[in-house]
């Protein structure tokens, strides 16, 4: 009976090693399984970063200062990425630090480039003039109802930037603040993506 008792114990201490493994195998890959998620968001909120500061974000329009291409609260795809590789271009419409904002106040402004480096920019008769020609602006509605401005030559690293809505006192801009240095452009809207019904390139 004793010789039994002995092989029974003997079997169950067998037992309980088994099951003491298989539990610290278990925990094991459990340990393992939680590192491998942690890992993988770590390297998905990297990227998201990355892109976020140097690629593309999403910014929402505020106001009616870019009226009639662009309405209040419509989403925008702002492309970065293509101003570290090279330099506004006339016609583009851009994301801006609105000068003289800093710190909490930083407040951002979509715009349109009208003028670039070397470019004499003008304004009388409720046109915009760019090198002594009228500027051909197939995106606005109406006639520039704000008063004269310019002439001004834009220096090196500038960029003059006004809103498509041309009506009295409808954008603030480059006529107030003049033109703006190429760090304060964020980047360029290249999308519009929502509502769905108004999607296109800009």
């Amino acid at each position: 009976m004793l010789e039994r008792d002995s092989e029974l114990d003997t079997e169950l201490a067998g037992m309980d090693r088994a099951a003491a493994a298989e539990s610290l195998h278990n925990r094991s890959e459990w340990r393992t399984e939680l590192f491998d998620w942690l890992k993988t968001l770590a390297i998905a909120f990297a990227v998201v970063m990355v892109l976020h500061f140097f690629v593309f974000n999403l910014s929402t329009v505020e106001g009616h200062s870019m009226e009639p291409t662009l309405l209040e609260d419509e989403w925008l795809f702002v492309n970065k990425f293509v101003y570290l590789v090279g330099k506004p271009k006339l016609g583009d419409v851009v994301i801006l630090t609105e000068p003289n904002t800093s710190g909490k106040e930083k407040k951002f402004l979509v715009k349109r480039v009208v003028g670039v480096p070397g470019d004499r920019i003008e304004i009388h008769n409720q046109r915009l003039y760019r090198n002594g020609e009228p500027a051909d602006e197939p995106y606005t509605d109406t006639l520039i109802e704000d008063m004269s401005y310019g002439p001004e030559v834009i220096s090196e690293g500038h960029y003059f930037v006004m809103g498509d809505n041309r009506h009295a006192r409808a954008s603030l801009d480059s006529r107030s603040f003049r033109a703006v240095p190429a760090k304060l452009i964020r980047g360029r809207a290249d999308y519009i993506l929502w509502p769905y019904k108004e999607i296109k390139a800009l």
